[in-house]
């Protein structure tokens, strides 16, 4: 599988082969690219330098949703200054070509303009020479050597990028509603920003996508572009009153416009009508219950990065998801209108010892408090993640009460959500104290006078035993009934698996029978 770190890079200028995708190369590639452009900060050199550290950084944007490392926001800072220093030459270098463009040598517009970009020009260089001499290149050697190795351990091409990318286009496609709704200059730059850090995702993580959209996305990004440079070239003019009369304003004005429009109409003609882009690109990315799949992988992938024992919270996990699946199947668990409890349950066990990255003391507060830091991706709403990092919080040490101010805050509902999930939680994760795996299967029966939780692998003469004696309290409170906790005897396990067989058989069945009538 192809990951971040391992693939071979063709040249930054080169158009006849394919423009390959590796966080080594481009961060190896920057360090080259220094030493070019130090020579005289020509035009191709400064924009080779800013695409290679545009690379770099905007695959750290990525990465960092990903991987709590700080080194992350650390290398995307160690090359903001120079970025945004060879911004500022680059736009005065383009802005001189557009001057030639526009205007003869004779034009005292154009000549006015042209005396301010040289001047620009003159005073970025010595901005991006000194940011270029401030830039630690040792540092930034280190970090070519330890975040490839970091960025291996997430695939390219796979539905956390794919959600991702989704992630860019639904922002990218509410800028356009907005600038249309709204024309502005500064609703259009927007919008190429957006559109840019869509391209940015698809380039950097997504490369078969981006073999098939590159050069819808590249015109896409010269019409924005060009329209941008455009709209910076008027408000110059203006600023700097190169107009000595209203004849020369007009003339300009129009000169701009004529340049300005053909641009917006090419963009609304790929952007807008039933055979839009937008659409094309929408097909395919995740689509329904894929989209919050993909988002709960990007919280799996998180975890994975922080929590010391995957496997055990991936256990935890499942023993939970059964629990739930049995009380609900008990009618002891009822629909709820705001939250799917299922989901926000499978997250908390998920993420629920990501605070033991740094020390195992009160790790469950500080994981909570890590889970809500988060901010939410597509598919999860922020006050789903303010459930889960609440169960989280009460998987283990003391029990969700009144006296507590923060689980006082909360309305009556939401106390009572939080104590049926954090009582599942609290329960599976003492099913499994001995990070063994041996629990296989979960049962639960409602008796007349107390539930019953029969568990095929659990031995009630283990050190397990005590802690799932003190963990089935929450629930025992909140269905005011003892709770049992006994083995699955083998004949019971074997009828329990027969009926669940039959069960998915008959559910099988009935759909092929939806789909027959269906087709």
């Amino acid at each position: 599988m192809t990951s971040l770190a391992s693939v071979s890079v063709s040249p930054i200028r080169s158009s006849s082969s394919r423009e390959q995708f590796g966080l080594a190369h481009w961060m190896a590639r920057t360090l080259e690219e220094c030493d070019r452009a130090a020579a005289d900060f020509a035009k191709d050199p400064v924009h080779d330098l800013r695409v290679a550290l545009r690379r770099c950084r905007s695959m750290a944007d990525g990465l960092m949703a990903l991987d709590p490392s700080k080194d992350w926001k650390r290398m995307k800072k160690a090359g903001k200054r120079l970025f945004s220093a060879l911004g500022e030459l680059r736009d005065a270098q383009v802005m001189t070509d557009w001057i030639e463009s526009l205007s003869a040598a004779t034009d005292p517009v154009g000549q006015k303009l042209a005396a301010d970009a040289a001047a620009r020009e003159r005073g970025a260089k010595q901005t991006a020479q000194l940011e270029l001499s401030r830039f630690d290149r040792k540092r930034w050697s280190r970090w070519t050597e330890t975040l490839p190795r970091r960025a291996e351990r997430i695939p390219l091409g796979g539905p956390v990028f794919l959600h991702m990318a989704l992630e860019r286009w639904t922002e990218a496609r509410e800028l356009q509603n907005r600038v249309l709704r709204h024309p502005s200059n500064v609703g259009w730059h927007r919008l190429r920003i957006g559109i840019k850090k869509f391209r940015y995702t698809v380039e950097n993580f997504l490369p078969d996508l981006h073999d098939q959209w590159v050069d819808d996305l590249k015109k896409l990004q010269d019409y924005l572009g060009e329209v941008h440079d455009l709209d910076v070239l008027w408000e110059t003019a203006v600023k700097i009153g190169a107009f000595a009369d209203p004849e020369s304003h007009q003339r300009w004005q129009v000169k701009v416009q004529e340049e300005r429009e053909p641009r917006i109409n090419k963009y609304r003609e790929k952007m807008l009508g039933p055979n839009s882009l937008w659409k094309v690109w929408r097909k395919q990315l995740p689509q329904g219950d894929a989209v919050e799949d993909a988002a709960y992988t990007r919280f799996k992938l998180w975890a994975g990065f922080l929590d010391p024992d995957p496997r055990h919270s991936q256990r935890v996990c499942r023993y939970a998801l059964q629990l739930f699946d049995e009380l609900l199947r008990s009618g002891l668990i009822r629909a709820d209108r705001e939250y799917d409890l299922r989901s926000v349950l499978k997250l908390a066990a998920t993420l629920h010892e990501v605070g033991r990255s740094k020390g195992a003391m009160k790790h469950h507060k500080r994981g909570s408090r890590m889970i809500r830091q988060i901010s939410p991706p597509l598919g999860y709403s922020p006050k789903d993640l303010g459930l889960a990092s609440t169960v989280a919080r009460y998987h283990r040490g003391a029990l969700p009460s009144t006296s507590q101010k923060s689980f006082a805050r909360l309305s009556a509902a939401q106390q009572k959500r939080t104590l049926l999930l954090a009582g599942i939680l609290r329960l599976a994760d003492s099913l499994e104290s001995s990070r063994n795996g041996i629990v296989k299967r979960i049962a639960v029966s409602r008796q007349d006078s107390h539930l019953l939780i029969s568990v095929a692998g659990y031995d009630p003469h283990s050190p397990a035993a005590a802690r799932v004696a003190v963990a089935r309290h929450i629930l025992e409170t909140l269905y005011g009934l003892p709770l049992i906790v006994r083995p699955l005897d083998a004949l019971e396990s074997r009828r329990d698996g027969k009926s669940q067989s039959k069960s998915r058989s008959q559910k099988h069945a009935l759909n092929r029978r939806s789909g027959d009538r269906g087709r």
